[in-house]
């Protein structure tokens, strides 16, 4: 970012009424891997955590990162955001989970998006939850099969379905840290304590290393109070642990999932593309600031 922005937003208030900081563009990796898992995760329905994988996944692709995307949702909504057809696939996720001959390289698809590969879902993952309760170390059988691939990436993003069952425990448990996409509206707030009671349970009994890496503030219309207000609420709450980026509603994130390509790519000159890519460069600042203060277990 050139110093002249630097300069023009020194003093301003963003959205969630702190002073913006400018983050600096990503630098270059001299080498690639081992991945950062982060997993996509609220409870609620309906909140952009499908919009926010993608769009994430691809800003961060922009600069450079190789991305993996993995469709954890018996939905299957992020493979078709990204031009897949779940019913049309022979294999997917839940094949990598429930059958030993099956890897996740087998099951990998490259998107449009280069540096961006995708591990597709269907509706067979639905069954997966049922089959699992009875295996041995049923919370980490994501992390199992995920981690073969690891060093060929740089980040993993994990689209959670809409619950706090086994699935989303698995995506957590094998995760690095956590992103929560909310709604700024007012029943979206009423989840966020469970979520997060889950999220301290995941890392206290099975994931020491889970960490928040931010609550983000989606569909936000500034013209209303009460959006206002509900990230407002958000912020008192929760303080640094949202990110100062703020995603507005705009119809062009609708518009691109049925075109099934990430906003940076069917509209990258829109407002939406810039917030996600000024979500990666917060994103990655972040990251770069926790290693920084915490090298020893980074490095594990």
């Amino acid at each position: 970012m050139s110093a002249s922005i630097a300069e023009a937003r020194a003093g301003v208030l963003g959205p969630t009424g702190r002073p913006l900081p400018v983050f600096p563009e990503p630098e270059p990796l001299a080498a690639h891997g081992p991945a950062r898992v982060v997993a996509i995760c609220n409870q609620k329905g309906g909140v952009g955590k499908t919009t926010t994988t993608i769009s994430l996944g691809a800003a961060l692709a922009e600069v450079g990162r190789r991305v993996l995307l993995v469709d954890f949702d018996p939905q299957g909504a992020l493979s078709v955001g990204l031009g897949f057809q779940p019913h049309e696939l022979e294999s997917t996720v839940y094949n990598v989970l429930m059958e030993s001959g099956v890897t996740a390289r087998d099951v990998l698809f490259p998107t449009k998006v280069a540096n961006m590969d995708l591990l597709p879902s269907n509706i067979d993952l639905s069954g997966a939850e049922v089959q699992l309760v009875h295996e041995v170390g049923r919370e980490f059988v994501l992390g199992r099969v995920l981690a073969p691939v690891l060093p060929d990436y740089d980040v993993v993003l994990i689209d959670c379905q809409p619950s706090l069952g086994l699935l989303t425990v698995n995506a957590l448990a094998c995760a690095d840290g956590v992103i929560v996409p909310l709604e700024c509206e007012y029943f979206a707030m009423r989840g966020v304590a469970l979520l997060m009671e889950t999220i301290d349970k995941v890392s206290t009994r099975l994931s020491p290393k889970l960490t928040m890496d931010g609550l983000l503030a989606t569909m936000y219309d500034s013209r209303t109070l009460h959006t206002r207000e509900v990230l407002a609420g958000v912020v008192a709450g929760f303080g640094d642990k949202v990110f100062h980026t703020v995603i507005n509603r705009t119809v062009r994130f609708p518009d691109a999932s049925v075109a099934g390509e990430p906003i940076t790519v069917f509209d990258p000159m829109s407002a939406g593309a810039a917030s996600y890519r000024e979500l990666a460069r917060e994103v990655l600042d972040r990251w770069r600031k926790a290693e920084a203060a915490h090298p020893v277990s980074a490095a594990g």
